[in-house]
């Protein structure tokens, strides 16, 4: 059982933060039953548990809002239909009346009222504590408090109104106080790093015990630090932090040897989990599934396929499925290789092996009817498991429950999932610090410490490696003997590796990745141009017949088939994508019309 599930009393905890008078004697007195703020934090007990509601208002899914800030990017096609589609995020023709962008900001505002709560009471009473075992664990708190309103104003920093939104540092008493002015980009940065500085001082490298599991700690604080002076381009800051991650022994960090295992259930806050948002299907059944109080979410629905249970309102962009298709494996890591039956294409008569299909990478991240290796649900192959029809050539996998159940419908209630979101993991600060070395400068020696780093990260999946042949960390694996400098480096990190590794992960990674690069406008353009086909795939189903899955593998290029169906990405994209409209999200017009503040 996860140990980090969000406590039933966590909304009784939000407390009503005032009370207006009334004239009349009766409505003035207090309820003895009820919470307040003066019945409430009396003690740590009390902040621990004003704690817990400030990490399950975290869980909410519009903060990271997966489908439509994936949808902004290159990595999705959204949903059933093509080649028509009416999402606003995908066509780049998103306003400020949009539900996601109402929803996240009114998500991320509660987990910093929450915050606010936990430190001004935290604070408060470390001043009344006279020994030092309850100013420590009150300062504990109060550092986990303020890496959620910390990381929450990153969000809006990053992806609101360039980056100039209200600060709340106050728990609000009058009305009026919610009506906060707009503060500077520069303020709000200042504010969060501020915040995050706290926590990266005053918390644990690892907390003692199951019952702590999946608490924040100063890797994660490290991590969005880290983050957070990459995306302004002070690489050598961003630098220290991230080498911090990787060579400092106590946060215990490091690479699993599967990558499915940051994928799953079962692998949940592995050795490479840095920051991971808990689920569970195991309480609050009684609640709607999209209920902000739920302690699932709603993501394997989103992305199964439509016979397994499944909405596939998000499927990978037709280039994301090819260059997964295309990635080369090495040859001379045996995990490469799979038993088969003599006579068999590709069996080798003698070790009775072949090939992979395709990489462990790409198996893992999705769902391709022609893969033999990787099953699917219902522990059958994917060609069996789904019929891949109306143009769908591959699901992600990430975030559905293949692994474990036969169809996502076996969830009881239906249309909910335990799998946990994962915000950060190593992987993405190997390469975050690939980055760093790479723009931080032109020495031949930046390039081979970067080129090391994305080494490690595909050597994990069993990946063809980058460079010479016989460099590097493992001379004996299969390199693609290319000599990078850091120009061309640079471009397979933005192209191949972030993409490919953290695909659909995080908090609008691949977005801003390539709205902090400069190139979103350019790869709308690039992509518009490519074309796609999709050819039959049959094969001998778990019943011995011979089955076709019609139009269910995709290639590049014109289809050859007279009058046969041809991809298209990003058509609409390419024309309506205007950096200064749709490089931020406007502050909802309900916000606007609220805050008098806004309208100045």
């Amino acid at each position: 059982m996860k140990k980090l599930i969000f406590n039933k009393i966590a909304v009784a905890l939000l407390c009503i933060i005032c009370s207006t008078a009334c004239s009349d004697d009766y409505l003035e007195e207090t309820n003895p039953n009820e919470l307040s703020t003066g019945s409430f934090w009396k003690n740590n007990v009390d902040l621990n548990g004003g704690l817990t509601a400030v990490y399950n208002a975290f869980k909410n899914t519009s903060i990271f809002n997966v489908l439509s800030d994936n949808h902004r990017a290159d990595m999705s096609w959204p949903g059933f239909g093509r080649p028509n589609t009416q999402n606003s995020f995908y066509l780049q023709t998103f306003n400020d009346s949009e539900n996601d962008i109402r929803n996240k900001w009114s998500a991320i505002y509660t987990v910093i009222f929450r915050a606010n709560q936990v430190i001004a009471n935290g604070e408060r009473l470390i001043e009344t504590y006279d020994d030092q075992d309850n100013i420590d664990f009150a300062t504990q708190i109060i550092a986990q408090a303020k890496f959620f309103r910390g990381i929450s104003y990153t969000y809006l920093y990053n992806m609101f109104n360039q980056g100039s939104v209200p600060i709340f540092d106050f728990v609000p008493e009058a009305e009026s106080d919610f009506y906060q002015p707009l503060s500077t980009p520069e303020e709000v940065k200042a504010f969060y790093l501020k915040d995050l500085e706290f926590a990266y001082e005053n918390l644990p490298p690892m907390w003692d015990g199951n019952a702590n599991v999946g608490r924040v700690t100063a890797a994660a604080a490290a991590a969005e630090l880290g983050r957070s002076y990459l995306y302004e381009e002070d690489y050598t800051t961003a630098a220290v932090y991230f080498n911090d991650i990787i060579t400092n022994g106590e946060y215990g960090r490091s690479l699993v040897e599967n990558i499915d295992d940051n994928f799953s259930e079962a692998g949940e806050f592995n050795s490479e989990s840095i920051l991971e948002v808990s689920y569970s299907v195991n309480f609050k059944s009684e609640l709607n599934p999209y209920d902000s109080q739920n302690v699932s979410n709603t993501l394997g629905r989103v992305f199964a396929p439509a016979n397994l249970g499944g909405f596939r309102v998000s499927m990978p962009s037709a280039w994301l499925q090819m260059a997964y298709k295309n990635e080369e494996l090495d040859m001379s890591d045996p995990r490469n290789y799979v038993p088969c039956e003599d006579g068999t294409e590709g069996c080798d008569p003698v070790t009775l092996m072949r090939p992979r299909s395709y990489s462990l990478r790409a198996s893992y991240s999705i769902a391709v009817v022609d893969d033999l290796d990787t099953p699917y649900y219902g522990g059958l192959s994917t060609a069996d498991a789904t019929i891949f029809n109306n143009k769908e050539t591959a699901y992600f996998r990430k975030y559905t429950n293949w692994a474990t159940v036969a169809t996502e419908s076996d969830i009881v209630p239906n249309t909910r999932s335990g799998i946990n979101i994962r915000l950060v993991r190593l992987a993405d600060v190997y390469l975050m610090l690939a980055e760093c070395l790479i723009k931080g400068g032109t020495d031949d020696g930046g390039v081979e410490q970067a080129m090391a780093l994305i080494n490690e990260v595909r050597h994990r999946s069993a990946l063809k490696l980058i460079g010479p042949d016989g460099s590097g960390t493992y001379p004996g694996a299969d390199h693609d003997n290319v000599t990078y400098d850091a120009n061309s480096l640079m471009e397979h990190l933005m192209y191949v590796e972030r993409p490919l590794e953290l695909a659909e992960e995080g908090h609008a990674v691949r977005f801003l990745d390539l709205r902090r690069w400069g190139v979103l406008k350019e790869r709308f353009q690039e992509l518009s141009q490519k074309r796609y086909w999709a050819d039959n795939f049959p094969f001998i189903d778990k019943e011995g017949k011979p089955v076709t899955r019609w139009g269910s593998v995709l290639k590049e290029g014109e289809s050859p088939i007279a009058n046969g169906f041809t991809f298209i990405d990003y058509a609409q994209a390419a024309v309506n994508y205007n950096e200064s409209i749709h490089g931020y999200y406007p502050i909802p017009n309900s916000e606007v019309t609220a805050n008098p503040n806004l309208n100045n």
